[in-house]
C-alpha cells in the first residue's frame, strides 16, 4: 500500500448512502420506503449494465429515472409527475456515511477524486450539498467515455485525468463488482464491506477489505 499516489473512491454507496432517501420514499409511498429504495438501486445497476452491454448508452441521471419507474411499476405504486420529481431531486441529496468527512480530512495528503457512473450535474450536485466539494481534487464522470462501470474504459479516465500509473492508484468501493473491475484493470482494489456481504465469484480478490472508510486510513496511514 505504500505504493499507492491517489485515491480514487466510488460514490453511489461507497461516499453516498443511496437508501438515505428512504424517508423521502415513505412520505411518497407509506410503508413501501426500504423496499422500493432496494429494487431502485437494483434496477438502476442492471440497467447500467445492460445498456453498456447493448451500446445503448443513456447519462446516469436518466437511467436513475427508469429505474425508479420500473421499480414503482414491478411494486404496482402510481408514480405521478410530482411524485417522480420529488424522488429524482432526493438524489441529488443523498446523505454520506458518517465517517466519510473526518476520513477523506485524514486522507487529504493525497490526490482524491471520484470516479462514478453519475453524470457531472449530479456528481457536482450531491458533493456540494454534503459539504464535500473542498476534498476532492476531481470528479469524474464515465459520461465522458458514453459506457459504465466496470468497463475499462471507465477506469482509465482516473490514469488519464489524474496523470498517476494506475499500479499507483487506489480505488476504493463498496460495490464487488466494481472493486473487481478496478482490480481487473490494474488498481490497487479495496472493498469497502460494511455489511459483512460474502464476495462475488468473479475470480478476483481485493487487496484490502475494510468494513468502513476510517478503516482505509488506518491501513494506509500504517
Amino acid at each position: 500500500m505504500k505504493s499507492i499516489q491517489a485515491l480514487v473512491f466510488d460514490a453511489y454507496g461507497t461516499v453516498f448512502d443511496v437508501h438515505s432517501i428512504v424517508t423521502v420514499l415513505d412520505r411518497r409511498f407509506p410503508g413501501k420506503g426500504t423496499e422500493l429504495s432496494k429494487i431502485w438501486r437494483t434496477k438502476q445497476l442492471e440497467y447500467t449494465w445492460l445498456r453498456s452491454l447493448m451500446d445503448r448508452y443513456e447519462d446516469f441521471w436518466k437511467v436513475t429515472e427508469s429505474a425508479l419507474i420500473a421499480s414503482c411499476n414491478a411494486l404496482k405504486l402510481a408514480l405521478d409527475g410530482a411524485a417522480r420529481a420529488e424522488c429524482m431531486e432526493a438524489y441529488l441529496s443523498l446523505a454520506p456515511f458518517p465517517e466519510v468527512k473526518e476520513s477523506l480530512s485524514a486522507l487529504s495528503g493525497m490526490p482524491l477524486a471520484i470516479l462514478s457512473n453519475g453524470s457531472p450535474k449530479m456528481l457536482e450536485a450531491v458533493v456540494k450539498n454534503a459539504g464535500l466539494l473542498s476534498a476532492f481534487s476531481y470528479l469524474l464522470s464515465v459520461d465522458e467515455v458514453k459506457t459504465y462501470k466496470p468497463s475499462a474504459a471507465a477506469y482509465q479516465l482516473a490514469v488519464k485525468k489524474m496523470g498517476v500509473e494506475k499500479g499507483a492508484i487506489g480505488f476504493v468501493s463498496s460495490n464487488f463488482f466494481d472493486v473487481a473491475g478496478a482490480k481487473a484493470y490494474g488498481f490497487k482494489s479495496h472493498w469497502v464491506n460494511r455489511s459483512g456481504a460474502p464476495a462475488e465469484e468473479l475470480g478476483v480478490t481485493p487487496d484490502a477489505t475494510l468494513r468502513s472508510l476510517s478503516d482505509l486510513v488506518g491501513l494506509l496511514k500504517s
